[in-house]
């Protein structure tokens, strides 16, 4: 391997033309599996600059059989020619087609291992390829032309592989304790994923809340003109783009286009996510440079216009179809309170394992613009999210960071938090049509610690006015005294009784609003109620345990329940959520402060006869 990337690109195949799109999936010719054998030469396509694809030489090496899984076989292939001998086998070259006497035979989808001094590949099959038409036939996302194109063609009844005895010894039959050395070296190759204006400290939040997808999240290497109209033809061998996120934030996964026809195309060779049935946009993409090194190779890219939406993302590739509308849910989020307050707008793609994750990291990142100097800053975060059909849910926080999480880190699990319960409910399926955020930021760390409450006397009449004193720690400050005048109920009996002087936090957990995880899923309405009833953290709230039962029945509060209607609310086989507490909550004042407040402190008074 050469230090320099030679000017020319010698070999037959540099003159090759590029593969034209096909007229439909009936008139691609194929090249059967069935007759691959060592020795063979073919032509890949592939861009390593710009939108126009480059010829690279194939050598056929052998078959690998059960390789992706079984009955899912690989080819292996050497790429010749001084560009794929430069750069080897390159993130975002997966998908690029491979073609033997003018027929396609499949997709550059693997590598193996890591350093190696010879660009080789494996390519996926077109007979593996084609069962992601198949796939996408079944959840009805195909039209009839499609189905019939893919149940006529000849290679649809797989009619077999090349014989192993073509294999090289060391990649067929060796293997260390019982797993093969294909399987130890044998990897996808990495789809790159574009970060645009996300820092690495959100990047590295992202690989968290994904750590097993085939992605290479890439940070500042690219951009995203989703609306810029770009002439390029898409071809095979074309650089394609999916879009997770997009607007002030850009997030995009790229590979190469394998099969296109003037509706479809398959890319890849291999999954992104895997997760199925999907919809992301899909957009054309530049390919600004393509970085040789011998431990990541990547293509560095440009995504442009949309031009459809992905809809099938599968073992063996993905499928896009053109003119196809992915829905996006938009978000605002409009910060205040620093130097040069900023409104954000962006979209996050609809997908049940993506979107919640996407929401918190783009959140994260754009709330990072109010903490660039890294002094703590205190956050009121409120705003809602616009659910069809549905009441809004509302969002009203006071954030401050601990000595564990910095206050936009705590600001955009909060809303994580409430995202994730309407957007992943398991009874009903939601709408989201739009997040609207508004985040008030105030340098340094406004927080106090409820250290200590009481009141004067703690013997009681049934509807006395009484008046309690909590003590409050802020950070860095001195203690404050804290007094509140609360109205204790007129139905009181005589006994002892319990005031509770908390957080809101704690009100809540209290209340059974923080839902157990173990309990039965609740419907949105009821979920959007619960959450719409999580208390800010800005106040100090005095609630009466008062000692009767209090039975939770699909999110409600049931205040003073008899016994003997527990034993009827009580679980049922309709799996509907229950709960029943030795004693009722009853709120009876609330304080609002100028900082975020922890800690509870319970008083216990006795009720005189």
């Amino acid at each position: 391997m050469t230090s320099t990337c030679p000017a020319t690109f010698p070999g037959h195949a540099q003159t090759a033309p590029t593969p034209a799109p096909a007229n439909s999936l009936l008139t691609q010719p194929l090249y059967p599996l069935s007759q691959v054998h060592a020795g063979l030469h073919g032509t890949a396509y592939t861009v390593f600059e710009g939108s126009k694809p480059e010829a690279m030489d194939v050598e056929i090496l052998g078959v690998l059989h059960d390789a992706i899984g079984p009955g899912k076989d690989m080819i292996l292939a050497r790429l010749v020619g001084a560009k794929p001998e430069y750069t080897g086998v390159v993130a975002g070259m997966s998908g690029s087609p491979v073609y033997i006497d003018g027929k396609l035979l499949g997709a550059i989808g693997f590598r193996i291992g890591q350093f190696t001094k010879q660009p080789i590949a494996g390519i996926t099959p077109i007979e593996e390829m084609l069962q992601v038409l198949r796939q996408s036939n079944s959840s009805g996302n195909t039209s009839e032309d499609t189905k019939q194109a893919v149940i006529s063609h000849p290679s649809a009844n797989f009619p077999g592989t090349a014989d192993s005895g073509n294999l090289p010894v060391s990649f067929a039959t060796a293997s260390v304790g019982g797993t093969s050395q294909a399987d130890n070296m044998l990897q996808p190759i990495e789809t790159p994923l574009v970060f645009d204006g996300f820092s690495p400290a959100a990047i590295d939040l992202f690989r968290q809340r994904f750590p097993t997808l085939g992605l290479t999240p890439v940070s500042g290497l690219g951009s995203a003109s989703p609306n810029e109209a770009d002439p390029a033809p898409v071809v095979p061998g074309s650089a394609i783009s999916a879009i997770i996120v997009s607007g002030d934030l850009n997030m995009a996964a790229t590979c190469t286009v394998t099969y296109v026809d003037p509706k479809r195309l398959l890319a890849c060779g291999h999954p992104i996510t895997q997760f199925g049935n999907i919809s992301l946009p899909m957009t054309k993409a530049q390919v600004v440079a393509t970085v040789a090194s011998s431990l990541n190779p990547i293509k560095i890219v440009n995504t442009t216009e949309t031009i459809g939406s992905f809809t099938e993302d599968r073992e063996s590739g993905i499928l896009g179809i053109f003119g196809k509308t992915a829905p996006m849910i938009p978000i605002t989020l409009d910060i205040r309170g620093i130097p040069q307050p900023h409104i954000y707008h962006f979209a996050v793609v609809e997908h049940p394992r993506l979107t919640s994750g996407a929401v918190t990291v783009s959140i994260y990142q754009a709330m990072q613009d109010t903490n660039g100097s890294n002094d703590p800053g205190t956050y009121h975060l409120h705003g809602n999210i616009d659910v069809a059909g549905h009441a809004p849910v509302t969002i009203d926080d006071w954030i401050a960071p601990t000595g564990q999480q910095p206050s936009n880190l705590m600001a955009a699990l909060a809303v994580a938090q409430r995202f994730d319960s309407i957007f992943s409910n398991q009874r009903q399926m939601p709408i989201i049509r739009s997040v609207s955020l508004t985040l008030d930021a105030a340098a340094g760390r406004h927080s106090a610690l409820l250290v200590n409450a009481h009141v004067l006397d703690p013997r009681v009449h049934s509807g006395d006015r009484i008046t309690v004193e909590a003590t409050l720690r802020p950070y860095r400050e001195h203690e404050r005294t804290v007094r509140m005048s609360v109205q204790l109920p007129d139905t009181l009996t005589p006994g002892p009784v319990r005031l509770l002087i908390s957080d809101g936090t704690t009100l809540d957990h209290t209340l059974h609003l923080i839902p157990n995880p173990t309990a039965p899923p609740l419907g949105l309405d009821a979920t959007i109620a619960r959450l719409n009833a999580l208390h800010p953290t800005d106040r100090l709230y005095v609630t009466l345990l008062a000692p009767v039962p209090q039975a939770t029945l699909q999110g409600q509060d049931l205040p003073a329940v008899p016994l003997t209607m527990a034993n009827v609310l009580g679980p049922n086989d309709s799996g509907e959520g229950f709960h029943l507490d030795g004693e009722t909550a009853i709120a009876l004042a609330s304080k609002p402060l100028d900082l975020a407040l922890s800690g509870s402190q319970v008083i216990e008074l006795q009720v005189q006869p």
